[in-house]
């Protein structure tokens, strides 16, 4: 791709203007782990919702999901429930106050003020930090899977002949880059340099949205889709046909295995509503929550998340792929069993976006990988530093040598999971293994956690341990082959592994629970007065009112579980409008319109109003 002078300026300018930022806090990220990793927990919601939304809206992703709208229409909104999308209206409608309520620095500091610091306890942390660490290098492998080939199509200059390698070039470079700001200013940097990365992002999807009306008309993209495309209800089939237009498409649907939808969509459905319950994982996400003001704040700062993210990144989606039906289909159908979906992103930004647009474009999409990869790298050293070093080797180091490993650890990170990033096949094997098999480890556990009082430290070191030995071998880590080979294990599909995954955790955690002793009343009185979750604390609840007649609980399970289902549906919203804006379908769109407002009001009664500290 040719880019002009101008392009070229406005992304060079923008990478260095983001290390500055980095280099410029770099003095208010160093006066102690609090402020390195949390950012003295004196931001605002908005900010920290905005920087959260920044480092989900990733080059990877856009790329997937450009995918998944050009082949399965407006069904593919449901897709991404694989993650899941809507973990965020679970956080906002209860989790994100009862994890701000432990007042911790990471995921794995928190285990203690549910198991407190007996043996079980111990192995319970240390179970957490594995996981948390396998998923920073899973994601840096996905990040590094994605920038790799984005940047080989855009990007002008050669490092070799041979176009993968040229892109592995690429992408460690950009990745060395981020990691330069983010190791200097800490969380100030990431949270700072993703607001900058939020505007440039949101005007590139605007644009690309506008561009797209104007190039496209209804009837030709009506004419480059099958029969259904544009129907966002199904049945108990996908029912989408493209045996007249591009014969290798209907393939694809058979290798993804969503053929039969609605099987699909109640796996995802289910596997989704676990996933949100056990709570978000020890990743940035949990960060930005242990990072605000307050409860009220943590619960907020999740709202105002999908607030963001949807109806910006969809406009840029459905861009892309209305342009990318109209005018690539040929080209893709020429591919035939070869086909690459990845290649049409590049295709549609490279001869439809006009100069100077396209140059913040492609500095959009390379915010939006150096936010979420920012992000993740933030992430890892908490859990080494805090997690590790500082609680069993030397409680005593001084706030220096603690921000000095935080620097050597980011760095240890990123080669780890550049290495494995190099072994990955593609995107989409890289996606399934983190949504499904890795997430298929942390459920049962986590889930328990929360819901439980019997539950211990000992169930939830057997059911992680469990867990993620299981999804490191029933479905293969991207590079894992390189030492487990198929015949040893048998490699399941990554969806389709979460089941038996969340079978085997399960049974680590009921054998470790009921093989060893409940936790001691103290903790569990402790735990359920601070946080106060809902579930099966029956026994610790009369516990707690008998010591104190005053406690008084603000769990409300029927009132969440409303709240929970109209913010799905208000969420889902969210996503639909702006697709229906770009195709132009009138009708749906001011129905979603209606419905968003209507679930608007009902959450600002049910939800914003009820919300405590």
């Amino acid at each position: 791709m040719r880019l002009g002078v101008v392009d070229i300026g406005i992304i060079i300018g923008y990478l260095i203007l983001t290390v500055m930022i980095g280099f410029i806090l770099t003095k208010k990220a160093s006066k102690g782990l609090n402020s390195y990793f949390l950012a003295d927990k004196g931001l605002p919601y908005w900010i920290l919702g905005v920087s959260n939304a920044s480092g989900m809206f990733d080059i990877t992703g856009t790329m997937w999901l450009v995918y998944i709208t050009f082949v399965y229409g407006l069904k593919s909104i449901f897709i991404p429930w694989l993650w899941p999308v809507f973990n965020q209206i679970f956080l906002m409608v209860f989790l994100a106050k009862w994890m701000r309520r432990s007042n911790v620095m990471t995921g794995a500091e928190w285990i203690n003020t549910r198991f407190g610091h007996g043996r079980g306890a111990v192995l319970s942390h240390l179970s957490v930090v594995v996981f948390a660490l396998v998923s920073v290098i899973g994601f840096i492998a996905y990040d590094f899977a994605g920038v790799g080939k984005f940047a080989a199509m855009f990007l002008p200059w050669q490092f070799s002949a041979d176009p993968v390698a040229n892109g592995n070039w690429y992408a460690i470079g950009l990745m060395l880059l981020t990691s330069v700001y983010v190791v200097a200013g800490g969380m100030y940097s990431v949270v700072i340099t993703e607001l900058l990365q939020f505007v440039v992002m949101t005007v590139s999807c605007v644009g690309v949205g506008i561009v797209a009306i104007m190039r496209t008309s209804p009837d030709a993209v009506a004419a480059a889709v099958p029969e259904g495309w544009k129907n966002v209800l199904f049945g108990w089939h996908l029912n989408l046909d493209w045996s007249n237009l591009i014969q290798s498409v209907n393939t694809k649907i058979a290798e993804d295995g969503y053929s039969l939808f609605t099987i699909f969509f109640m796996m995802v459905l289910f596997k989704g509503i676990l996933v949100s319950l056990a709570g978000p994982a020890p990743n940035y996400d949990m960060q930005r929550v242990l990072a605000t003001k307050d409860p009220k704040e943590a619960s907020k700062m999740s709202w105002f998340v999908s607030l963001c993210l949807f109806p910006t990144r969809y406009l840029m989606i459905t861009g892309i792929t209305l342009m990318g039906l109209v005018f690539f289909s040929p080209q893709l159908n020429a591919m035939g069993t070869g086909i690459d979906f990845e290649k049409v992103l590049p295709y549609v930004l490279g001869n439809f976006v006009p100069v100077g647009l396209l140059g913040l474009v492609l500095a959009g999409l390379l915010a939006a990988f150096m936010s979420t990869f920012a992000a993740t790298v933030n992430a890892a050293p908490a859990y080494v530093v805090n997690d590790i070093y500082k609680r069993y080797i030397n409680p005593k180091a001084s706030h220096r040598k603690l921000i000095g490993m935080s620097y050597a650890v980011s760095f240890a990170f990123v080669v780890i999971g550049i290495f494995f990033g190099l072994h990955a096949r593609d995107i989409n094997q890289v996606t399934q293994w983190i949504v499904s098999a890795l997430w298929g480890g942390y459920t049962a556990a986590n889930i328990l956690k929360w819901y439980w009082w019997r539950f211990n430290g000992y169930g939830y070191f057997w059911g992680m341990a469990t867990g993620i030995v299981a999804a490191l071998l029933l479905s293969k880590f991207p590079g894992l082959y390189l030492w487990v080979y198929p015949e040893i294990v048998p490699n399941l599909y990554a969806l389709y592994s979460f089941p038996v995954i969340l079978v085997l955790s399960t049974a680590g955690c009921v054998l470790g629970t009921f093989l060893t002793k409940p936790e001691d009343d103290a903790i569990l009185m402790r735990f359920y007065k601070q946080v106060r979750p809902w579930g099966f604390w029956k026994p610790i609840h009369d516990k707690v009112v008998k010591a104190d007649p005053k406690f008084i609980s603000d769990a409300n399970f029927k009132r969440d579980a409303f709240n929970v289902a109209v913010g799905i549906v208000w969420q889902t919203c969210l996503i639909l409008i702006p697709v229906y804006l770009v195709i132009r379908s009138a009708a749906p769109f001011f129905e979603a319109v209606a419905v968003l407002v209507i679930t608007s009001l009902i959450l600002k009664k049910t939800w914003w109003n009820k919300l405590t500290d």
